[in-house]
């Protein structure tokens, strides 16, 4: 998990979050609600563009939109043949 400038904006989210939880709980508990959602937020960012990655390969074909493997489309390249 490396910073990224989005991370300020998600970090500002998070510290109006943390002010807004202080009148229902104590400030050391909100804080600790506010570290734990972003740590899960960063987690579930980096799998989810793990798994972008992991489906789109080496592309993703312009005509059909499929995954390209070996530099051919497998779909619009057997419909040429």
């Amino acid at each position: 998990m490396k910073f990224e400038r989005r991370d300020i904006l998600l970090i500002a989210g998070l510290i109006l979050f943390m002010i807004g939880l202080i009148p229902f709980m104590s400030p050391a508990y909100a804080a600790i609600v506010v570290i734990l959602m972003y740590f899960g937020i960063k987690i579930y960012v980096a799998k989810r563009k793990q798994s972008i990655e992991k489906d789109v390969g080496e592309g993703i074909c312009m005509e059909c939109g499929s995954k390209v493997l070996d530099k051919k489309c497998p779909i619009c390249d057997n419909l040429n043949e």
